[in-house]
């Protein structure tokens, strides 16, 4: 990856998780870690979203989840990451 593609990649990094801030979650986490978790908990939504994603990169969402990222989310996640919740 050259400078100029690394540039753009740090944006779109930046607006993801931009993005996800503004819809309550956490600003450490991106929406492919949070859609991650939800389609592993079968929402509807992210598994659309992933497929999507899944024609970008293979398996984009669940290589992307976040699992000890989550705890400072306004909304919660699909998944509250271990011992934020008390549970786990």
């Amino acid at each position: 990856m050259n400078k100029f593609q690394r540039y753009l990649l740090n944006w779109l990094i930046w607006i993801d998780l931009g993005v996800n801030t503004l819809r309550g979650g956490d600003p450490h986490e991106t929406i492919s870690s949070v859609a991650g978790k939800a389609q592993q908990k079968g929402e509807r939504w992210a598994c659309v979203l992933c497929r999507l994603l899944n024609m970008i990169q293979a398996n984009h969402c669940a290589n992307s989840i976040m699992p000890g990222v989550g705890a400072e989310a306004i909304v919660p996640d699909a998944i509250a990451p271990t011992g934020v919740d008390g549970n786990a």
